[in-house]
């Protein structure tokens, strides 16, 4: 939803059309003084060709170019070219806003915040930074006057400027993706993504924070009044005692939550515990079965290894993606 104009193509005729200035009504104008008359006075008396007024076919309201037309009219023409826009009443005063924003005289800051008001009440599934770019004011403001003009009926998703819906609370994607990772350890970065409304790298961000032992949702993201998930701890890196990962690894509640997560668990805890037992299990082997026993341990490490080298192809791409 980069314009208006981008979402509905169709809506805005790429010729020009000559109309009677009879024909036309006043602006829906975000201005608060619709004719700047010095302005339209230098603009009649340039003597350049003025671009064409874009015009809301519906009701033959101008969106953009008022000045223009009163430049029309002060140079004593009774036709003007116009091009016109086909949407609806709410989409044709964003158009105004947006031009009025990008050239001509500059509206107000009081005219700015009015006009975001407007917007908010008829987009109100438009995100704070998506109705930032259009009025020129920042987005903390936007959602400052969004708090203020309907406290409790914030919607739970929001469409961005590039089209996409996201939460409006960025804690319940990030919460959401969690969720769906303790249930899907092996599904995609996109897949999640999908599912929880969020991007991509912010499902891998959440991947990453629930394996450092931290809160999916930074603090900074958390409205007052929620809870914090519990935090996770896990032991990340090469070369800590086998039983320092396995510790860090049976805090995760994604692999907790999922059968074969557990099993690998219960696998690797067995592991631990042999090897603090590896003296008393080889005294225990027959030496008639020594050889037998020794074939059956290393190809257990034949199949850890190459356990091992899967995963780390899994964390390879999981990086890439």
């Amino acid at each position: 939803m980069d314009d208006l104009n981008a979402r509905h193509p169709a809506q805005r005729t790429p010729h020009f059309a000559e109309v009677s200035i009879g024909a036309l009504h006043a602006a829906d104008s975000p201005r608060t003084v619709p004719v700047d008359e010095s302005h339209a006075q230098d603009l009649a008396n340039s003597g350049r060709a003025l671009p064409p007024l874009l015009v809301h076919r519906p009701t033959m309201r101008v969106i953009d170019g008022t000045h223009r037309l009163r430049a029309a009219v002060l140079r004593g023409r009774d036709t003007v070219a116009v091009t016109y826009f086909d949407g609806s009443p709410e989409d044709a005063f964003v158009l105004s806003v947006e031009a009025n924003i990008s050239h001509g005289l500059p509206l107000t800051l009081a005219e700015r915040t009015a006009a975001a008001s407007r917007i908010l009440r008829s987009h109100p599934d438009w995100s704070d930074r998506g109705i930032a770019g259009r009025t020129g004011l920042a987005a903390k403001t936007v959602g400052a006057l969004r708090r203020r003009e309907a406290p409790g009926h914030d919607p739970p998703s929001r469409v961005g400027r590039d089209g996409r819906v996201r939460p409006a609370d960025p804690a319940r994607g990030r919460e959401a993706a969690a969720r769906l990772l303790a249930g899907r350890p092996t599904a995609s970065l996109r897949q999640i993504a999908r599912e929880a409304g969020i991007a991509p790298s912010t499902v891998r961000d959440v991947r990453r924070r629930i394996g450092e032992g931290e809160d999916p949702v930074p603090a900074g993201q958390r409205r007052s009044g929620t809870t914090p998930a519990p935090a996770p701890v896990t032991a990340r890196g090469r070369g800590q005692p086998l039983a320092a990962l396995v510790t860090g690894l049976c805090k995760d509640p994604l692999l907790r939550l999922s059968e074969a997560g557990r099993l690998l668990l219960r696998m690797l805890d067995l592991q631990v515990s042999g090897l603090r037992q590896r003296d008393r299990i080889v005294a225990a082997v027959p030496p008639y079965r020594a050889e037998t026993a020794a074939a059956a341990a290393a190809q257990c490490a034949r199949d850890w290894q190459e356990l091992s080298e899967e995963l780390g192809r899994r964390a390879s791409a999981d990086a890439r993606d």
